[in-house]
């Protein structure tokens, strides 16, 4: 379950990557989940987990968060998790919401949408 957790992240995290990143990205945006580091895996399934967690707890709720609200959300579940695995991340590793260029703030809000729907069935 877990396993697939991350999954459903990362593939949301690759269609937004190609959706709204300008121009060609970076082969590591878009590395297919069976690709993907032992340590990326792990963020994404605990990042997958604290946004379920959230929707469920607040008994869907967060649903009515505005967009951004969502995004920066996923963006601070990621940055702990990074910060977990790498002791001393590159700052563009961990920046601040305010910081992050246009294409992430929208990925991540997709991010956070997918796992909504896919909690709604």
């Amino acid at each position: 379950m877990h396993d697939e957790l991350g999954r459903l992240f990362r593939d949301a995290w690759i269609a937004g990557v190609r959706k709204y990143f300008p121009g060609e990205p970076k082969p590591g945006y878009v590395t297919p989940w069976e690709q993907t580091p032992d340590w990326e895996r792990s963020c994404a399934a605990a990042t997958q987990d604290l946004i379920q967690a959230l929707v469920r707890s607040s008994e869907s709720a967060a649903l009515k968060l505005e967009r951004e609200q969502k995004g920066q959300f996923v963006a601070a579940c990621w940055n702990a998790q990074i910060y977990r695995h790498i002791p001393d991340p590159k700052p563009s590793y961990v920046a601040p919401w305010e910081d992050l260029p246009p294409w992430q703030k929208e990925v991540d809000a997709d991010i956070f949408d997918a796992v909504a729907d896919q909690l709604a069935g």
